[in-house]
């Protein structure tokens, strides 16, 4: 039962290691520190939201055998509308996730850093990270094999990595399970507090991963009956990175300061409390979560890419392999020589608060279209729970707009 439970395991942990980078662990970090385990309610939210928006994609993947993007350019039949949103959905997509890959590498670099201390070397006047080259050489050997086999293994295991990682420190802050449950299921917001939520909401329910769930599950699964496995591999996997998230709010709520800003504070910050293993199994995790994400997000934008454009999707075409070499390269470069382009980085907050609510609301356009999907339209209630999704999506997409122009 086991063997076949792992046999049909397929893209939904690739999802997992998509939404929980470095900037989804900072988030849970600072919740932690800043509100204990007062928060732990947003994240079943936002695992539910995840649940049902991914469990639509799966689908829509494995009965079309379409991508996402794909399914937009063929489902927008006016040439003006459906323009707008290939340029939406690019600027979204790739140069938002060339924007965050840089991020990814340094969040990677971060947990190696606080094991092995700074590693760079100094060419003239510029000052390289070592940690970011070995980081961009395991990504594009592991993109550039071109086996979604191989690539479903790899990132598997260091999600199985990542998730026990950050399980151990959790268990051994020792937390008091009473209010953990009461952090779980009773809500619990203030105004020092709705940003926080939006984060966490924000940082799990992510656009791109929509494409990157509909492309895969193809290569993985291509009949019809292979549903049931394609609901119960994204069941389990968005669980598992919910359960993770929640373990790192848990360790960070087990530090009394406010000095923590990052995930790997929160490293130095436990290990005076609970030893050097605790530190170290932080670490690791982080370096999980940073390396899972640094490959997904080219990988998203290569998908994203090929389908806009009409090219092929083969992990191997050259058109395919230039836009993820491209994201790569770009993190790898940023994060090397340690540049961080605010203005990049903003407006791919902008083009991704617009892009939830308007993907989220196609996908349930399409999802109800009975010459695409069949007898696997969506049902009456998972219309319901998609529409409560949709207009969680605009208030957050608003909220994350007004606050990159300082507005609230």
């Amino acid at each position: 039962m086991i063997k076949s439970w792992f046999k049909n395991i397929g893209p939904g942990p690739l999802v997992a290691a998509a939404f929980i980078g470095p900037g989804t662990v900072t988030v849970c970090t600072l919740a932690g520190v800043n509100f204990s385990f007062a928060l732990l309610w947003a994240m079943v939210l936002s695992v539910l939201a995840t649940i049902v928006l991914q469990e639509m994609a799966a689908r829509l993947g494995v009965v079309s055998q379409k991508g996402l993007s794909e399914v937009i350019r063929s489902q927008i039949h006016n040439p003006v509308l459906r323009i707008l949103a290939i340029i939406l959905i690019l600027s979204a997509i790739v140069v938002g996730n060339a924007a965050y890959e840089a991020g990814n590498i340094s969040g990677s670099i971060l947990g190696l850093e606080t094991l092995f201390g700074n590693q760079t070397i100094e060419l003239g006047s510029l000052s390289l990270n070592l940690f970011s080259i070995l980081i961009g050489i395991i990504a594009f050997i592991l993109l550039y094999i071109g086996n979604y086999k191989v690539l479903e293994k790899a990132l598997i295991s260091l999600v199985v990595f990542m998730s026990l990682a950050f399980l151990i420190t959790a268990l051994m802050t020792r937390p008091d399970l009473a209010q953990v449950f009461k952090g779980l299921f009773i809500p619990k917001i203030s105004n020092d507090s709705i940003l926080t939520v939006i984060a966490l909401v924000g940082t799990t329910v992510v656009p791109y991963n929509l494409f990157l769930h509909a492309s895969l599950v193809k290569e993985k699964w291509k009949n019809e009956r292979d549903l049931k496995f394609a609901r119960k591999d994204t069941i389990v996997a968005v669980v598992l990175g919910g359960v993770v998230s929640m373990c790192i709010i848990i360790s960070a709520a087990a530090i009394n300061s406010s000095e923590i800003n990052n995930a790997a504070d929160l490293a130095k910050g436990l290990e005076p409390l609970f030893g050097n293993y605790a530190s170290i199994f932080l670490s690791v995790g982080l370096f999980a979560a940073g390396i899972t994400s640094a490959i997904t997000a080219p990988l998203a934008a290569a998908y994203v890419a090929s389908g806009c454009l009409g090219w092929s999707s083969n992990m191997k075409s050259k058109q395919f392999r230039l836009v993820w070499m491209l994201i790569l390269g770009l993190g790898v470069l940023f994060s090397s020589i340690g540049f961080k382009s605010i203005e990049i980085i903003k407006f791919a907050q902008v083009a991704n608060g617009l892009l939830l609510p308007v993907i989220a609301g196609f996908l349930l356009w399409v999802m109800n279209k009975s010459l695409l999907l069949g007898v696997h339209k969506n049902t009456v209630l998972q219309n319901v729970f998609g529409f409560a999704i949709l207009t969680i999506a605009v208030f957050l997409g608003t909220k994350s707009i007004l606050k990159v122009f300082n507005i609230i």
